[in-house]
């Protein structure tokens, strides 16, 4: 099992094989450039831990590469150790305010080097810990715990994008706005850990029937939203029926019973002039569709431009 990934960018090969022996025989995996060129490439293909960089390099210098992988949304993070026989103070000054994270002066101690690139990689852990703690609760963030599915913040904020990017193209955009029916007397009468199966099992099914690029969450309580960009009156119709139709096909299997779900469906044609008209619009066609006997689709009037 390796230590980490340790590219060594240097154009002397008597260096190159130095460190290689040195980091190899301590558990790390070396790779190796020849000139600050390849040195990018191989961090594109093969991302290494930390890198060990020469300044004086044929193409690009050390400083350059540098900069390079710091515009590298995908790179930057990596620390870099200049390894070099520049000894000047002003160099090391420009290298470390550059981003290098640390800077080696040749000829060097072996126990100096793997000292510097321990350090080195220590941090690059710690930094790689971080983000993906920083995702998780990004992801925490934007999840309704029950469900699995996106919450309503994370919904208002896909539908406000969504919305400008439909303005913007004169394109069209539609919401669904669906409330399970009688879901009060779900809790009532199996009871509220029933009434948490037929949420999850509702969030299921209603995934199972959206397409590609469509957006689905729960709004709040027993209502959820279903976000349809690009698309017109007939698209949103045949989405929210085949929702309807997968809700009411199958009961929903509790500990004292099986449980009948239907579902009623307000949709929403837009874009309209805001994000909260449009989710109004398909609020007051879901009030209607309840009116109506409930288990139904009720749709808004098409925009004008349609």
């Amino acid at each position: 099992m390796t230590t980490g990934t340790v590219l060594i960018a240097d154009d002397s090969l008597v260096i190159r094989a130095v460190v290689r022996s040195g980091l190899e025989e301590d558990g790390y995996r070396v790779i190796e450039a020849v000139d600050g060129l390849t040195a990018l490439e191989r961090c594109r293909q093969d991302p290494p831990d930390v890198v060990l960089l020469d300044i004086e390099m044929p193409g690009l210098d050390g400083y350059q590469v540098l900069s390079e992988l710091k515009r590298d949304d995908e790179l930057k993070t990596i620390p870099v150790v200049f390894l070099t026989s520049r000894s000047g103070m002003d160099d090391m000054v420009a290298g470390l305010r550059r981003g290098a994270h640390d800077y080696l002066k040749k000829p060097f101690e072996a126990a100096e080097l793997l000292a510097r690139v321990g350090s080195a990689i220590h941090v690059k852990k710690l930094q790689d810990q971080l983000k993906r703690h920083n995702v998780e609760l990004d992801r925490m963030s934007r999840t309704d715990g029950l469900t699995g599915l996106y919450n309503r913040w994370h919904l208002e904020q896909e539908l406000a994008r969504l919305h400008n990017d439909a303005v913007r193209h004169a394109d069209g955009l539609c919401v669904l706005l669906l409330d399970i029916d009688h879901f009060k007397q779900v809790n009532d009468v199996y009871g509220h850990a029933a009434g948490d199966l037929v949420l999850r099992a509702f969030a299921d099914r209603m995934v199972s029937e959206h397409r590609a690029g469509d957006i689905a969450g729960r709004w709040g309580g027993e209502e959820f939203l279903v976000i349809l960009p690009r698309t017109h009156r007939d698209g949103a119709l045949d989405a929210a029926e085949r929702i309807r139709l997968r809700i009411a096909r199958d009961p929903v299997a509790v500990a004292n019973g099986d449980i009948k779900v239907t579902v009623s469906v307000g949709c929403g044609l837009g874009p309209g002039p805001s994000p909260d008209a449009l989710v109004h619009l398909a609020d007051g066609c879901l009030y209607q569709a309840k009116l109506a006997g409930r288990n139904r689709v009720v749709a808004s009037v098409p925009p004008v431009s349609q």
